[in-house]
């Protein structure tokens, strides 16, 4: 009994050390397998090359539109209006009339004015016949002098006569010219009372009813405003900083959440010389064509005023920059080299939309992660799926 237990001892110590050398060695084996492999299994990811293209420069703006042509209507002549002939949003042609004034107090005056003339007139013609009696008056007595029946004192009084005739009929002819025009100051005043249109384009309000009174001394009441909107104008503020790359003449591009899908364009016309000390930033206008009048008075818009065109600028998406730093233009991005990721810094340019301009670190034709990187280091393997850039 004590042999057989001394030789399973033995043999139960030995049974024991296997196992736990065969447990020891596992790790050990994985950690030469993972060796084997190159550590962590690779990442996939999409990538995309680095592309070329042309470049439109330009600076983006937001504004308004509003009608270049308009005018507000006001009245010359105070009084009651009587009769109102047009409504909103009519339009109108230049000399349309839009409204009357009471008439009746204008009408006596003229009345007056043309009594004045008229007596005027008879004036001058009574002057005219004393001027001819006078001439006759004066040629009998050149005859008479001739022969001795009338002295120089009866001649020169004559002549007198005939001057003062002369002087009558002027002063007669220079009262009926005064009567004449303060006829037609009056004529004109009258035809005031009608209230026209300025101009071609459409009633944008109407700011009286038939009893109110307007053109009282010092009123601001304003009848109607009238807009033509065949031709817009858009004001834009640009950056002070980039004020320098606008031109008078440079093409705008712009669209506006009121017409969905469409774009439009413009050109810069004005551009302000004093910078605005709020926002520092400098008033461009641009004029819009608008024949067709699918653009209205007072959108909002966003466009970008085109200031040059550049070749060979390369690109990658926005997406593919792991960091950005708008104001010092500059990001980092993944790069892959065979199947491996490299961290880049680069330097951008101009933003193109989805896109941003490189304009160092990367080159035409490189391998950027545009997808999968956002737990990537520096050195980690990669497997490349091209993306939708590529």
């Amino acid at each position: 009994m004590m042999r057989r237990v001394l030789w399973e001892v033995p043999l139960l110590l030995l049974l024991v050390c296997w196992v736990l050398s065969s447990g020891c060695s596992k790790p050990g084996g994985d950690q030469k397998t993972e060796e084997k492999t190159g550590g962590k299994p690779p990442v996939a990811v999409e990538v995309t090359r680095v592309s070329a293209t042309d470049f439109n420069e330009g600076i983006d703006v937001v504004g308004s539109l509003a009608a270049k042509f308009g005018a507000d209507v006001k009245s010359e002549y105070a009084g009651i209006v009587t009769d109102i002939y047009v409504n909103e949003w009519v339009r109108v042609k230049k000399g349309t009339p839009l409204a009357k004034i009471d008439t009746r107090e204008m009408e006596i005056i003229i009345q007056k004015a043309k009594a004045a003339v008229e007596m005027a007139k008879a004036n001058l013609l009574q002057t005219e016949v004393a001027g001819r009696r006078a001439d006759r008056e004066y040629d009998r007595l050149l005859k008479l002098k001739e022969v001795g029946l009338v002295t120089q004192q009866n001649l020169d009084d004559g002549q007198t006569e005939k001057e003062a005739a002369a002087a009558r009929i002027e002063a007669t002819k220079a009262q009926l010219k005064a009567a004449e025009e303060d006829l037609q100051h009056t004529q004109t005043r009258l035809s005031k009372t009608i209230i026209r249109s300025p101009m071609d384009g459409v009633v944008s309000s109407r700011g009286v009813n038939v009893g109110d009174l307007v053109g009282e001394m010092g009123s601001p009441k304003v009848m109607f405003k009238i807009i033509d909107t065949r031709t817009l104008e858009l004001t834009v503020p640009v950056p002070s900083a980039e004020m320098e790359a606008v031109r008078v003449g440079q093409p705008l591009t712009f669209s506006t959440d009121a017409l969905p899908g469409k774009t439009f364009s413009g050109r810069v016309m004005f551009i302000n010389p004093i910078v605005n000390d709020a926002d520092r930033s400098v008033k461009v206008i641009a004029e819009v064509e608008n024949s067709s009048e699918q653009l209205k008075a007072g959108v909002y818009i966003k466009g970008r005023i085109l200031t040059g065109k550049r070749s060979g600028v390369l690109r990658i998406p926005r997406v593919a920059l792991l960091t950005w730093d708008v104001v010092e233009k500059r990001g980092e991005v993944l790069v892959t080299e065979g199947e491996t990721a490299r961290r880049k810094t680069v330097r951008t340019g101009s933003v193109m939309g989805d896109f941003v301009e490189v304009t160092s670190g990367l080159s035409q034709g490189d391998q950027i992660i545009t997808r999968g990187g956002f737990n990537l280091r520096d050195g980690d393997r990669v497997s490349l799926q091209q993306g939708s850039g590529g």
